[in-house]
């Protein structure tokens, strides 16, 4: 797999992550591939061959060519049907918001076509990505629709995204409650405000960033054993460590390295 990635523009960079792209040729028999949550929406082109994704053991549906995907809270399981050719935005995890007044949460483990989040003359900008001849001008493009999409950033959006920043920046750590202490609120408060800016509560924002802690040091073989990297990360014990780690993957820490996980590991930063 050829995987790329992409800065967005200075005025995009506080609600865009970055924007990646994904090729490989066609194989006879592909591997079906595990997405793990990571806390970020995404804005997905195909303009390669679609992809199937699996509803349950045995049924799929076939994504739509061009959508928003929304917060995924359990693996998603998609197969390839041919040739890879993505392009994608991936948000901040609450940077989708300043983009559209739809509630976050209705996207939640779905892909979204852009009609019905944008509107019909989102059919020609679909049109214009896909047709267009490299992925430097894909991210031209799509940078120039979201610029004329952007909502103001009123005071709501900025503070809650101080609440966003202080999860991300504790790792995930921080209990709800040590939350809201820090800021001075109730955690009914603070549960409405970063549902609403990110799609999913607090709580799960936070497994899901302290998930990726572990997948990271994973990655980078940077810890002496599991026990150590849970409590390090913040798990009562490694059977807690375990169990979260299972419920957003799908299989045991030492089970990580496999075929059908190549694409979760190439999206781990």
């Amino acid at each position: 797999m050829n995987y790329c990635t992409y800065e967005p523009t200075a005025r995009l960079n506080h609600y865009i992550k970055c924007f990646w792209t994904l090729e490989a040729k066609a194989v006879e028999n592909p591997d079906k591939q595990r997405i793990v949550p990571d806390g970020c929406m995404e804005l997905i082109f195909h303009y390669g061959d679609l992809f199937k994704q699996y509803t349950s053991k045995n049924e799929s549906l076939l994504q739509p060519r061009c959508f928003v995907f929304g917060q995924i809270i359990k693996p998603l399981e998609i197969l390839p049907t041919g040739r890879i050719g993505i392009i994608s935005a991936r948000f901040y995890p609450d940077g989708f918001r300043a983009f559209t007044n739809h509630p976050l949460e209705k996207f939640s483990n779905k892909a979204v076509t852009l009609t019905k989040v944008f509107g019909n003359k989102a059919a020609l900008f679909e049109q214009n990505v896909l047709l267009a001849k490299t992925n430097k001008q894909r991210v031209k493009l799509i940078e120039a629709f979201l610029l004329q999409k952007i909502a103001l950033n009123n005071t709501e959006k900025s503070i809650s995204k101080q609440y966003v920043n202080t999860i991300l920046a504790e790792n995930g750590q921080l209990t709800i409650a040590q939350l809201a202490d820090h800021f001075s609120i109730t955690k009914r408060t603070l549960e409405r405000k970063i549902s609403t800016a990110t799609g999913i509560s607090p709580k799960q924002l936070s497994k899901v960033i302290r998930l990726h802690t572990i997948l990271k040091a994973l990655e980078e073989d940077r810890f002496k054993n599991l026990t150590t990297l849970a409590v390090k990360a913040g798990y009562y014990d490694q059977a807690h460590f375990i169990n979260d780690f299972k419920e957003f993957t799908g299989v045991t820490p030492k089970g990580f390295y496999t075929d059908n996980l190549r694409m979760s590991q190439l999206f781990i930063a």
